[in-house]
C-alpha cells in the first residue's frame, strides 16, 4: 500500500486552503435558510417551495457522492473542487436571474446540488487525508473551521445587502464572491498527482457501519436545524435580518469549537470528544422543544453551535482511520451518501412536521431522539493492518 501523499507545499497550507474551500461551498450552501422568507415573497412563491428544494439538492448531493468518490479517486481532489465550487457559485448567479418557480427549483437542486456535493467535506477529507495519512484528524479539525466561516460571514453579509440591493442582487454578489475564491484557490492548490495503490480494492465501511448510522442521524438532525432556524426564528418574532445574525451566532460558536478540536484531537480520541459534543447537542435541542418564547433561541443558536459541524471533522477522522490514500475517496463515498440522505429525509420530514403543527418544535423534538441513538453508536474504529501485494 502507498504511503501518504508527497505535496510540494507543507500539509498546513493545504488545511488553511481546505479551510477557504470549505468557507465558501457551506457558506453559499447554508446560507440559503436565510434566504427562504425573502424569496418567497421577491419571486413569488409559495413559503415551501425553498424548504422543497433545499431537500431535493440535498437528495441529489447525497446520490451524487458514489460519482464525486470515483472521480476523486481518478482526477484527484484538486480538479473536483474547484468544479464544485465553480457550480455552486453559479447557482446563485442563476438564482439572480430565474424568473419560473420550477427554474427556481432546478437551479437549488441541480447546480447547488452537484456544487456542494464535489466541494464539501468528503473532497477536502480526501485532499487531507491523502497528505496527513493516519495523522488528519487536527488538519480536518483546522479545515473545518471554514464551514463555520462561511456560516458567519455569509449570512451575516447576505441580510446586509437584502437592503440596498435587494435579493436577487445578493444572489448575484454572493456568486461573484464564490468565483473569485475559485479562481484564487485554482491557483493555490499543488497539482494534483496519481497515487498507486497496490493493495486494499475490496475497502469498504461495513465494519464501521454504527458510526454510519451515527453519522446519518447527525445530518438527519444538523440540516433541519441550521436551514430552518432562520424561518423559525421569523416565525417566533425575530425580524429576517435577526433571524440571520442567530445563524451567524451558532457559526460563530462552531468555529470556536473547531479550533479547539485542532489541539483536543492531539490529546484525547475522536469517539471522547464526540460523546461530549453530543451531550451539548441534546442541551441545545431540549430547550427549542420545551421552552416558550423567541428569547430562547438564542441559547438553541450557541449550544447547537457548540454541537453542529464540529462534529464532522470528528466522525471522519473516525471512518478514515487505516483507509488506503489511493481508494480513500470511493471508500467514503457510502458515508456522503448516508450523510446526505438522511439530511434530506430529515428536511422532507421536517416539512411535513412544519405543515401539520405549523411549527417545527416537533421535529426538534425527534432530532433529540436521534442525537441520543447517535451518542449510544460510537464506537472506536481500529486502523486496518497493510495488506501486501
Amino acid at each position: 500500500m502507498s504511503g501518504p501523499r508527497t505535496y510540494a507545499v507543507r500539509p498546513e497550507q493545504l488545511a488553511w486552503a481546505g479551510l477557504a474551500a470549505m468557507t465558501v461551498s457551506f457558506g453559499l450552501n447554508f446560507t440559503m435558510g436565510v434566504f427562504f422568507a425573502p424569496a418567497a415573497a421577491e419571486y413569488g412563491i409559495s413559503a415551501t417551495v425553498p424548504a422543497v428544494a433545499a431537500a431535493l439538492g440535498t437528495a441529489v448531493t447525497g446520490l451524487a457522492q458514489h460519482g464525486i468518490g470515483r472521480l476523486l479517486d481518478r482526477v484527484g481532489p484538486k480538479l473536483v473542487l474547484l468544479g464544485g465550487l465553480t457550480l455552486i457559485s453559479s447557482s446563485y448567479l442563476v438564482l439572480a436571474e430565474v424568473t419560473r418557480t420550477w427554474q427556481f427549483v432546478a437551479a437549488y437542486m441541480v447546480l447547488g446540488g452537484l456544487g456542494f456535493a464535489s466541494s464539501s467535506t468528503l473532497t477536502v477529507t480526501t485532499l487531507l487525508g491523502r497528505a496527513h495519512g493516519a495523522n488528519a484528524g487536527p488538519a480536518m479539525a483546522r479545515a473545518a473551521i471554514g464551514i463555520n466561516v462561511g456560516q458567519l460571514v455569509a449570512p451575516w453579509l447576505a441580510t446586509g445587502l437584502f437592503g440596498p440591493v435587494g435579493v436577487r442582487g445578493t444572489f448575484a454578489i454572493l456568486g461573484v464572491i464564490g468565483l473569485g475564491a475559485t479562481v484564487v484557490l485554482a491557483m493555490v492548490l499543488p497539482t494534483d498527482e496519481r497515487v498507486r495503490s497496490d493493495a486494499g480494492s475490496g475497502e469498504s465501511l461495513a465494519d464501521r457501519w454504527k458510526m454510519l448510522v451515527g453519522f446519518g442521524l447527525h445530518a438527519a438532525t444538523l440540516y433541519v436545524v441550521v436551514l430552518m432556524l432562520p424561518k423559525h426564528a421569523v416565525e417566533q418574532g425575530w425580524t429576517v435580518a435577526g433571524a440571520g445574525r442567530l445563524v451567524a451566532l451558532a457559526a460563530l460558536t462552531a468555529g470556536v469549537t473547531s479550533a479547539a478540536m485542532v489541539r483536543l484531537l492531539r490529546r484525547h480520541p475522536p469517539e471522547t470528544l464526540l460523546r461530549v459534543l453530543y451531550s451539548v447537542r441534546l442541551a441545545a435541542l431540549l430547550p427549542a422543544v420545551f421552552v416558550p418564547g423567541p428569547q430562547v433561541l438564542v441559547v438553541v443558536a450557541v449550544l447547537f453551535g457548540i454541537a453542529s459541524f464540529p462534529i464532522i471533522p470528528l466522525t471522519m477522522a473516525i471512518l478514515s482511520r487505516g483507509l488506503d490514500p489511493a481508494r480513500m475517496g470511493r471508500t467514503l463515498a457510502p458515508a456522503w451518501i448516508t450523510h446526505q440522505l438522511a439530511a434530506a429525509a430529515g428536511l422532507g420530514v421536517a416539512t411535513v412536521v412544519h405543515a401539520l403543527t405549523d411549527s417545527y418544535r416537533g421535529y426538534f423534538a425527534l432530532g433529540a431522539v436521534f442525537t441520543v441513538a447517535a451518542a449510544l453508536l460510537i464506537t472506536p474504529v481500529r486502523d486496518r493492518e497493510p495488506v501486501t501485494a
